[in-house]
């Protein structure tokens, strides 16, 4: 229960931080919007009055009234806006902010023209006294115009880069928070199991040198030194870990072979390994037989009591696989990478923490991969081990 409530938690606050961009992205783009319009109102009210004025201007020659005192002054006042003006066969008569390329190039002019006829509406200069030889005026958007259309796609770029840098933040400093309480949680667990540990050493000693089945003696030896490995490998966690070369086939066969004693009878293990050529690879043997365990008894709970267990071991030029096979539930393809997180866990008792351990086993001190290879529910499941191959 616990852990589902962390992790609704989790996800309320990721939706809480999209629903909050949503509505200022939402919100700036209308305010963004609202004050566009309302300064393309006033541009189109500026060329209108510049069109109003040229017409009461009583000149025959666009080079006159040009040179009038009061067009002079209002264009001057509203210097920001590019346009063109043109005679009624749309040669140039007079253009603001317009780079010359393009007044001399006819394609460049015929285009810029089309494309200001597109943002605003061509205002048409009727002469009092004449009919004929109207001019026109085309105008595009201002710079602060223009500028104020981009606003809003900058801010909504500047909020999306900003939720995600939040998002990995709060993923990193979770995830850091997790990995300081699992290294803890490790190291005390090693801790606690050493004194019982020393204890079951003293008394294994004394069964010796008593009249009972010295065989059952051995496999508790047996068993005591496995679970010395377990607490050697829990106080390896958070710590430097050294790598040596090994070989696979016997890493993996000495936790096969471990195992297949202590499984069902109804229950089959195979192994490979020790039927091929051996197989090198830089590994932690402790931690590596952990991770292959781990895939084991994931897999003997799967079976829910009989069935069968495959372990194969194949290489390439580069890597060493280890497969896990098994005939047991499967898994659903929705679950493949989910069961590597932790809490994740489809038992109903257990932390969830054995795959994700394994998988930061085997990626950051391993430099390799875990995955599911294939599942299938109802069929079973293979799990796979990829690490780089060294040759002796």
């Amino acid at each position: 229960m616990l852990k589902r409530i962390q992790r609704g938690i989790s996800r309320n606050g990721r939706m809480t931080v999209l629903v909050l961009s949503i509505i200022f992205v939402g919100v700036s783009l209308y305010v963004t919007s609202r004050m566009a319009q309302a300064l393309h109102a006033k541009e189109k009210h500026d060329v209108e009055l510049w069109a109003a004025a040229m017409e009461r201007v009583n000149r025959d020659a666009m080079g006159d009234y040009m040179r009038d005192p009061l067009i002079s002054s209002i264009i001057s006042n509203r210097n920001n806006i590019p346009f063109i003006i043109t005679d009624e066969k749309q040669r140039v008569i007079s253009h603001h902010l317009i780079p010359t390329k393009v007044i001399e190039s006819p394609e460049l002019l015929h285009k810029t023209l089309l494309r200001m006829s597109r943002d605003n509406t061509p205002i048409v200069i009727k002469f009092w006294w004449t009919d004929e030889h109207n001019h026109i005026i085309f105008y595009g958007h201002s710079t602060t115009l223009a500028m104020l259309y981009i606003f809003p796609y900058i801010q909504m770029f500047v909020i999306i880069i900003f939720v995600i840098i939040v998002f990995i933040a709060f993923r990193s400093t979770k995830q850091s928070e997790q990995n300081r309480i699992w290294v803890g949680l490790a190291k005390e667990t090693a801790h606690q199991l050493g004194t019982p540990t020393s204890s079951l050493m003293g008394w294994l000693e004394y069964l010796r040198e008593q009249p009972v089945d010295q065989m059952a003696v051995d496999e508790m030896q047996k068993d005591l030194a496995h679970l010395m490995k377990i607490v050697d490998r829990f106080s390896k966690i958070g710590s430097d870990t050294p790598l040596s070369l090994e070989n696979i086939n016997e890493v993996v066969g000495g936790s096969v072979m471990y195992f297949r004693k202590r499984i069902p009878r109804n229950v089959t293990l195979d192994y490979n390994g020790l039927a091929m050529e051996p197989v090198y690879a830089m590994i932690n043997p402790a931690l590596f037989e952990w991770v292959v365990e781990n895939l084991m008894k994931n897999a003997l709970d799967a079976l829910q009591g009989h069935g069968a267990i495959v372990v194969a071991i194949s290489a390439d030029e580069q890597w060493v696989h280890i497969d896990v096979s098994d005939t047991g539930k499967g898994i659903a393809k929705s679950d493949w990478k989910r069961i590597f997180e932790p809490g994740f866990t489809t038992k109903t008792r257990g932390w969830g923490l054995g795959l994700s351990l394994s998988r930061r086993i085997v990626e950051e001190y391993h430099h390799g991969r875990i995955f599911v290879a294939s599942s299938e529910v109802g069929r079973g499941t293979t799990f796979r081990i990829n690490v780089k191959r060294n040759k002796r």
